[in-house]
């Protein structure tokens, strides 16, 4: 018996089949192979094609069942993880009606700035865990003022891995958490947040049908189960924003346990058992995946725009022939603190930690006798590990107090180099694990059939892979404080805000 996961990520759809078990992963791949676009037609604009999504997704479950690894009949539920904050908009025919506005585009800074202060900063804090931002519904708001004969033929509304669920099932559906994050959910109230549905001018008929998080969204339809090789009616039993999943994935379930994942962007998410909010909202709490009315577990989310966006872009600039093995070996060569040269890497999109400000990346204190690209290199993973440290210290601000964190070997943590640069820049041990997102959705899809009897049963067989603790902190926290200075004085300069944050 095994369970398929599809986790819809920035740079590509990465699917894994789980046997249940074992509660291991028995084959995994990603489509395509190159790093998928993001559409920048403005500058701070972000969008994706939803059916690159649905297209990619379809030739990835292909070449996992090609592997010969299990039987693709077999599988008994799907779940999906996915890029938390896309807009996507369908009408009656499902059929989309423009490109998805993803996470990172800064185009509605505005508009959610105009919401918090008209709907009251407390009100919104104290309702809706966080100003509307730049976050779902603001990016609606946006295409309602900007766009409105695409407007006018909104049927639904829905995040990324509705869409997909769609696709294999022709339902639509969403949860609380899903909603959370789109900043549609009053948790006063427990409902769909009036005060922001009236401010926007959105109907209620656009949100879809709410669904508990781990419950049967639908069944695969026999015409795309036979394109895929699977049974006809397997249940899409689970759907999560990829942060929360990768927490799931982590076994990341109780109040006071941290999870962090550095991909095309960098989190660190914490559960928290009270309705918690950042005064400033540059940290954000949505609904965690075990969030109900009786336990309302949040997930207090730090994100960082641009982590693995920054690393492929040195790579690109500086040694498009290497691989990211060989890539991070050679950072390693360098020496501790680069020689000087640091890092800002924040140049993609409006950093909600900076207060929605935008920086851009920045390579600072290069010496054109001394630097060479393997100080770049390094530079950016120590640049990246000290903006976790600062968003950390603003965790820590609003109470989470991490004694260790829990991160899937992926990604950026798949260098040695950046890992330890992470726990000794923070100052908190990491423990590695193998699953990664693809994994937590299948296993998530597990729990939402009932294959599993709770979320707890789904992680029996979990192991720490490696233990990292902090050395030569004072090192570290000398080039943190360096680091942090400069970036200090370039928020100070903000001259690159302007732009993002006019209402097109």
């Amino acid at each position: 018996m095994y369970l398929l996961g599809i986790d819809i990520g920035t740079s590509s759809i990465k699917v894994a089949v789980v046997d249940v078990a074992t509660q291991k992963c028995v084959a995994t791949t990603q489509f395509p192979e190159e790093e998928t676009e993001i559409k920048t037609v403005k500058p701070g604009w972000a969008e994706q094609n939803p059916k690159d999504w649905w297209a990619n997704a379809q030739q990835a479950i292909l070449k996992l069942n090609a592997s010969g690894k299990y039987d693709p009949k077999e599988i008994k539920a799907i779940g999906i993880a996915y890029q938390m904050h896309g807009l996507v908009v369908v009408d009656k025919a499902q059929q989309v009606l423009r490109d998805s506005i993803i996470w990172c585009d800064s185009r509605s800074v505005a508009l959610g700035e105009t919401a918090f202060e008209a709907i009251g900063q407390e009100k919104c804090l104290e309702h809706l865990l966080n100003s509307p931002g730049n976050f779902t519904a603001s990016k609606l708001a946006w295409v309602k003022a900007n766009e409105p004969e695409i407007y006018a033929q909104i049927d639904k509304i829905m995040l990324p891995g509705d869409y997909i669920a769609m696709k294999l099932t022709g339902n639509i559906t969403t949860s609380i958490p899903a909603l959370s994050e789109g900043i549609f959910w009053d948790f006063k109230n427990d409902s769909l947040s009036a005060d922001l549905m009236s401010h926007y001018g959105f109907a209620e008929d656009l949100i879809p049908t709410i669904k508990p998080l781990f419950a049967v969204h639908g069944e695969v339809n026999a015409i795309v189960a036979q394109e895929l090789g699977l049974s006809e009616g397997i249940p899409v039993s689970y759907k999560s924003g990829d942060q929360p999943n990768n927490a799931l994935s982590l076994n990341v379930l109780k109040p006071g346990e941290v999870a962090a994942t550095a991909g095309t962007s960098g989190v660190i998410y914490g559960v928290s058992d009270s309705l918690t909010f950042d005064p400033q909202s540059r940290v954000n709490t949505f609904a965690h995946v075990t969030y109900s009315a009786s336990k309302k577990h949040t997930g207090v989310l730090l994100c960082i725009n641009g982590t693995g966006s920054m690393y492929r872009w040195a790579k690109a600039q500086f040694a498009p022939d290497l691989s990211y093995p060989v890539l991070n070996e050679l950072a390693a060569t360098a020496p501790v603190g680069s020689k000087g040269l640091r890092v800002l890497p924040f140049g993609n999109g409006a950093e909600r930690m900076l207060n929605n400000k935008y920086t851009g990346a920045q390579l600072l204190g290069i010496d054109l006798n001394v630097h060479r690209r393997e100080d770049i290199f390094r530079a950016v993973q120590e640049g990246i590990a000290c903006a976790f440290r600062y968003g950390l210290d603003i965790m820590r601000e609003n109470g989470m107090q991490p004694t260790v964190i829990r991160a899937g070997r992926a990604n950026l943590f798949l260098s040695d180099l950046f890992a330890q640069t992470f726990v000794n820049v923070t100052g908190v041990p990491v423990e590695l694990y193998e699953n990664d997102g693809s994994v937590g959705a299948a296993l998530g899809a597990g729990i939402g059939s009932g294959i599993f009897k709770n979320a707890e049963a789904a992680f029996t067989q979990q192991e720490v892979i490696k233990y990292l603790e902090p050395t030569d902190t004072e090192t570290y926290e000398a080039i943190y404080a360096d680091w942090k200075a400069l970036l200090v004085k370039a928020l100070q300069e903000d001259k690159y805000v302007e732009g993002l944050h006019t209402a097109e």
